[in-house]
Order: C-alpha cells, then structure tokens, then sequence
C-alpha cells in the first residue's frame, strides 16, 4: 500500500501514541483537519494492508504496581503446545503468550508467557498454577525476570 501525504501526517500524528481521551479518533482528526471516522477508515486499512500490525494499549506494567514481572518459559509436547498455550493466554496475569522453536540442544523451550506480579512470590505461584494446567504435557519450565524497562515504541517514520 503507498502512502499518500495523509497516511503520513496520520502516522507522524499517532506515532507517540493515540491521545488519552474518550474520542481519540476525533482528537486526531481534528488536529489534521478530517473528521475521526475518516482516521478510522486510514487506520483500518493501514491494518489491513500489514503496514500496522495492531492498535491497542500499552500498559506501563510498573506504574500499576506490578514490579515482578517475569518470562515463564515451558518445554510442552508440541502436539499440545498451541491448545494448552491458547489457555495460559487467557489468564489474568499473562499479558502475552506465544510459541517459539526450541534451539535443541542449547534451549529446550518451545511456549512462552509474559506473567505480571507485585511481588516475585505472586509471580511464582502463577507459574505454579500454569505448571498445574500443563500437567504432564510440560516437561521442565523456568522464569526470567524483568532487569530493566524497555521503552515500546509504534510505527515510526523514517524521514531521511
């Protein structure tokens, strides 16, 4: 999909993220000029041309007060992995969840879950709880935690 001068100014206006207000979509469009259901309309097939691959919240995890942030990793039966990992995904403390290779015989871990906690106690029982769910379809699994925030960005624009 080419961009036309409007796609631009749309993604140069929402590159830092969507305002934090009830009408976003109008916000936006008020600052270039077009009502938010046109916004709407450009996004959407943005979306639809690949060029955007989602539009939603992101969440700064530690300012609500979930500092125990950790990566769950599990080495599932890989005739399992995509059932069991559809449920882990649905839990309230997993912000993502998604399948990887495994890099026999360095990494063995084939499912991944983002878990959230206020402390590391909480995080360790959520694991415990996933541990419970997989049963014997889970051969080993591990943690890693958060050592540093890394700053999310969206879609930018390279202007040179």
């Amino acid at each position: 999909m080419p961009l036309d001068e409007l796609d631009r100014r749309l993604i140069r206006a929402t590159q830092g993220g969507l305002p934090l207000l009830p009408r976003p979509y109008e916000a936006v469009g008020a600052m270039l000029g077009i009502d938010g259901e046109q916004v709407r309309r450009r996004m959407q097939a943005m979306l639809d041309a690949g060029l955007i691959r989602r539009i939603g919240a992101v969440p700064n995890h530690y300012r609500l007060g979930f500092t125990a942030n950790g990566m769950s990793v599990w080495d599932v039966a890989d005739d399992l992995v995509d059932e069991l990992g559809e449920r882990i995904g649905q839990l309230s403390g997993v912000s993502h969840c998604y399948r990887r290779p495994r890099r026999l015989p360095v990494w063995r871990y084939n499912l991944f879950a983002m878990l959230h906690g206020r402390s590391r106690e909480e995080v360790e029982r959520q694991a415990e709880d996933i541990a419970a769910m997989l049963g014997p379809a889970c051969a080993a699994h591990d943690i890693l935690y958060s050592t540093a925030i890394l700053k999310k960005t969206g879609l930018r624009l390279n202007e040179s």
